[in-house]
């Protein structure tokens, strides 16, 4: 049997189902590039969109920090402008300064020429009036000042290159009474050391100092039952008369010593054996013999005869040929002093004095 031959036709089932295939690819292949160019123009919306917002942030942040800024320079202009009045006023006050140094400049010269004289004046009414002091000291090295005139003194010896000063510091020099010396002993030391007699023996003691040679050497001892230097720790050496601020504290330092205990001649003149070089002039002014040797005494009371002893064993202790000269304020109940130190002075080419009671 014969084959019936087919015959082609566009429009066909198998062209058709081609056909519809294709436009199905196109379409799909349509669909898919459309929807990722949306994801993609979406997400690049956002993008666009977070740089708008990150731009506007910066906006505003400008904005407020302009705010800022501008309110920083007007207070800045303000300091500039309170900067440049200050610096305008302290020119002018610079300027001031400068015309008042320039006005003082010229002054100076005269000003100090007349502070000059007037100084010199000054100086030479000082000059006078120590010129006139020292015309009326004479060569004394120190001022003393009394009552009334009472710078004479006949016999009494002040020369010498070694002046020693002894000076009785016992209890009776508290009164020239056995009664009072008995009454004040019992008193403070503020009393004792005002005594009437006690403060006359350290008068005398100052003024015998203002009559010393410039140029000579000089100690002064206080002496009970011991013995001290007026200033202390200087016992072993001698002290220049020409320093008078030495001797002024010297002098001061014997307001501070309180007269008691009794009297030992025999150990103040064993100490003069001591010094080196020795004196060549004594001066001792006490009130009477002592009471006691090197050792205490054994009983609370001694005679009068005892005592002489006592002074004469002293008096073996004084180094030869020095002469003491002696102050003597007699002290009642001790008849034998006035003759025995008298006799010493003699023996020794001293001298002797019994002063009244308002000398010096």
């Amino acid at each position: 049997m014969a084959r019936k031959k087919r015959r082609f036709s566009a429009f066909s089932l198998s062209f058709l189902d081609i056909m519809s295939c294709g436009f199905g690819a196109v379409a799909l292949i349509f669909l898919i590039i459309k929807h990722g160019s949306d994801q993609d123009i979406q997400a690049e919306n956002q993008d666009l969109a977070a740089e708008v917002n990150l731009l506007q942030e910066e906006v505003e942040f400008g904005r407020e920090h302009l705010v800022l800024a501008r309110n920083t320079l007007d207070v800045t202009s303000d300091e500039l402008a309170d900067a440049q009045g200050l610096a305008r006023r302290i020119m002018e006050q610079i300027e001031e300064v400068k015309g008042n140094i320039a006005e003082i400049d010229s002054n100076t010269e005269e000003q100090d020429i007349k502070r000059l004289q007037e100084k010199l004046k000054k100086l030479e009414e000082a000059k006078k009036q120590l010129e006139a002091e020292n015309k009326k000291l004479g060569n004394n090295v120190r001022k003393f000042v009394g009552d009334g005139d009472r710078q004479y003194l006949t016999g009494l010896r002040l020369g010498g290159d070694r002046i020693l000063i002894l000076l009785d510091a016992s209890a009776s020099m508290l009164g020239d009474e056995l009664i009072k010396v008995i009454r004040t002993r019992n008193m403070s030391s503020r009393v004792k050391r005002e005594t009437e007699k006690w403060r006359r023996a350290v008068t005398t003691v100052s003024w015998l100092t203002a009559q010393f040679p410039q140029d000579s050497q000089y100690q002064i001892f206080t002496f009970n039952t011991g013995f001290r230097a007026a200033i202390p720790g200087t016992e072993s050496r001698w002290l220049n008369v020409d320093d008078r601020d030495q001797m002024d504290q010297a002098i001061k330092e014997l307001d501070k010593i309180v007269p008691e205990d009794g009297t030992s001649l025999e150990r103040v003149f064993n100490a003069i054996n001591g010094m080196s070089p020795l004196p060549d002039n004594i001066i001792l002014i006490t009130d009477g013999l002592p009471t006691q040797g090197m050792k205490a005494p054994r009983g609370n009371t001694i005679s009068g005869k005892k005592r002489l002893d006592l002074f004469k064993r002293a008096v073996k202790a004084l180094p030869k040929d020095v002469p003491v000269n002696v102050i003597l304020a007699p002290m009642e109940g001790d008849p034998y002093a006035a003759s025995e130190f008298w006799k010493l002075a003699m023996e020794t080419q001293g001298s002797f004095l019994a002063p009244s009671r308002d000398w010096p």
